[in-house]
């Protein structure tokens, strides 16, 4: 397979509500590993998925699948999110232990039953508790991203526990897109917030909620992410476009933005 480059921002997709959907049923269908197949092959520069102790969309077996998908694609980079307190460290060691990729594993203080993430990381509550897993997934060989409120202060924080990168939860953003003035609210936050991480020596990352309205404005205003990761509205467009046409169009977001930064900076 011939290497992607990325632009200033990667696109990490989020196949979890394909496992979802396949999961109503015991038919095999819709197959997470041919998803995660057509979105690279449309040139998406990574493949992201967050299983859950209780397995509710991707399962353990859909963990090793899909590494063996992304092996197949150099350059390509594959992200497993999770709780470090459940069973995510148990899953990357399985990983690694079979031979398998692993570039990232995002941390998220979810519950076990919780629905969807709702926040982020605490400090300095959960400093001394993040400390000893986060060198543990490093000892692995994978990059950690913590997933963080916009809190400018608690950065310097974050990567004092040995973390590598930091992912903005967006959710309150998206919320917020379609009223302009609550926009113009927070997006000086998230800007605080990664200019706060990058000067602690920390790569940003953002997710939650993100879509093809909305990318292209929270990008423009937050210059330096690394990559976003997107899910529930990329496969929910895939319904409609199907996925190539999709991962093109997220695409063509990042490279809207990425063009006003390229003018902006001329």
């Amino acid at each position: 397979m011939t290497p992607v480059h990325p632009p200033r921002t990667a696109l990490s997709v989020n196949v979890n509500k394909v496992a979802l959907l396949r999961n109503s049923r015991h038919i095999g269908i819709p197959s997470v590993t041919r998803a995660a197949t057509l979105c690279l092959q449309a040139g998406a520069h990574g493949i992201t998925v967050h299983p859950r102790p209780d397995e509710r969309h991707i399962r353990w077996h859909d963990v090793f699948d899909i590494a063996a998908v992304v092996q197949a694609w150099p350059g390509r980079e594959y992200n497993i999110e999770g709780n470090p307190f459940h069973n995510l460290l148990d899953v990357a060691r399985e990983v690694v232990a079979r031979g398998l990729p692993l570039h990232q594993l995002t941390f998220v203080p979810d519950d076990v039953g919780q629905f969807t993430s709702d926040h982020g990381w605490r400090f300095p509550d959960d400093a001394e508790r993040l400390r000893p897993v986060v060198a543990q997934a490093r000892a692995l060989g994978a990059r950690v991203s913590l997933f963080m409120d916009p809190d400018p202060q608690a950065m310097a924080a974050a990567a004092a526990v040995g973390a590598d990168r930091v992912e903005l939860y967006t959710e309150p953003y998206a919320a917020a897109w379609a009223d302009p003035a609550a926009r113009a609210r927070l997006l000086p936050r998230y800007r605080a917030a990664a200019q706060a991480a990058q000067a602690a020596g920390l790569q940003v990352n953002a997710g939650h909620d993100l879509n093809r309205d909305n990318l292209t404005d929270f990008l423009r205003a937050v210059p330096g992410v690394a990559e976003v990761s997107i899910g529930h509205a990329l496969i929910a467009d895939a319904l409609e476009l199907g996925y190539a046409a999709t991962v093109q169009a997220y695409l063509a977001c990042i490279a809207a933005a990425d063009a006003a930064a390229g003018e902006a900076g001329a």
